[in-house]
């Protein structure tokens, strides 16, 4: 009589392959950004809108601005940011600056590939001259 399981491995049956699998959520890329951001001078995040905080949302559960692709078979990103900058700062070089540090920490933190860092600027924070101190021409930046 032939056995049909004579020609299976039986390493097979001892040691059966392992996949491992690593779910990363989208607030863990945004929490991440939000930090890279905050290191960063010149640039602030949107804030929540007045119909918002009418309605209740809570802005902690889901960061405005920030947009988060995973591709699980390349095991990729893709970030988007929306922000705003500072009058006076240079966009281009502000720009590599928030996506070189974005793509450093996410990869660094998550080990995922970082396939882009799409950055927009939304609104220009401007700044007025501080009249208290003329003297130095300190700039006081405010957000409208």
């Amino acid at each position: 009589m032939d056995n049909p399981l004579k020609h299976i491995d039986t390493k097979e049956i001892e040691l059966p392959d392992t996949v491992f699998i690593r779910d990363i959520e989208s607030r863990v890329f945004q929490s991440i950004t939000v930090q890279c951001l905050s290191k960063i001078a010149g640039v602030s995040l949107l804030e929540g809108t007045f119909i918002d905080s009418l309605l209740g949302r809570d802005s902690s559960e889901r960061i405005k601005g920030i947009h988060v692709d995973q591709d699980s078979k390349n095991h990729s990103v893709q970030i988007k940011v929306e922000i705003n900058v500072a009058y006076g700062v240079a966009i281009p070089g502000k720009a590599e600056e928030v996506q070189q540090k974005i793509a450093e920490e996410v990869s660094c933190f998550t080990g995922l590939h970082v396939g882009s860092v799409h950055v927009v600027f939304k609104n220009l924070i401007p700044c007025k001259q501080s009249l208290e101190d003329s003297s130095k021409k300190e700039l006081e930046c405010v957000e409208v």
